[in-house]
């Protein structure tokens, strides 16, 4: 009966003793002192659980390599963040110049029609010119073939600026021939004041008569 009891004694504590190492086992597994899990990967399975399959540096050099590895990881990603702020800010600055450029040509463009515009009004203005002094030179001329009293009844009927001009036309004329001008003699067959007038006008050499 003692030996019995003996035994049985004996099988428990050898049990006890197991369950002692295997936690042992698992707790050492846990520190990362040994590694245990291969080891208790069917008893995991058995109760339903997953074994962790992370591997742990269990020494200097793999801890060392480790940190460098995440050194490098963050240097590359701080890289790739400045990398992107750089290429962010000039295309920022793209933009920008564009815009300027845009604007400048607007502005250009805005000139270009303006210059354009003057120098159509310019033309017109010369042609205007030109073909008044054209009209001039053959008034005069049909003038010079006429009656004094007829010329000068024309004259009379027209404003005293084409008058003014028409009588300098015909001084030029006359200069111009060697002949003697008949613009006294056309001034002298008018009426009085209307002939006033007009030389007072040739003396002031108006822009305007206005």
């Amino acid at each position: 009966m003692s030996g019995a009891k003996v035994l049985g004694k004996s099988i428990l504590l050898i049990i006890l003793i197991v369950i002692l190492v295997l936690f042992g086992m698992l707790w050492f597994d846990y520190l990362g002192i040994i590694h245990a899990k291969k080891t208790f990967a069917p008893l995991f399975k058995m109760v339903g659980l997953a074994p962790q399959t992370s591997i742990t540096a269990d020494n200097p050099k793999q801890l060392v390599e480790a940190d460098l590895d995440n050194d490098r990881f963050a240097k590359r990603l701080e890289a790739l963040e400045i990398r992107a702020e750089e290429l962010s800010k000039r295309e920022s600055d793209v933009q920008l110049a564009e815009d300027a450029n845009a604007q400048v040509a607007l502005e250009l463009e805005d000139k270009e029609k303006t210059l354009v515009e003057r120098e159509k009004t310019f033309n017109n203005l010369v042609k205007k010119y030109d073909d008044r002094s054209v009209n001039i030179e053959q008034i005069v001329a049909n003038l010079n073939g006429m009656p004094p009293k007829n010329a000068v009844a024309i004259l009379v009927a027209m404003d005293d600026q084409d008058v003014i001009d028409v009588l300098r036309k015909a001084d030029e004329v006359a200069a111009a021939s060697g002949e003697a001008s008949t613009v006294a003699y056309w001034l002298s067959l008018m009426p009085g004041e209307r002939a006033a007038e007009i030389q007072r006008k040739m003396a002031n050499k108006p822009l305007s008569i206005n």
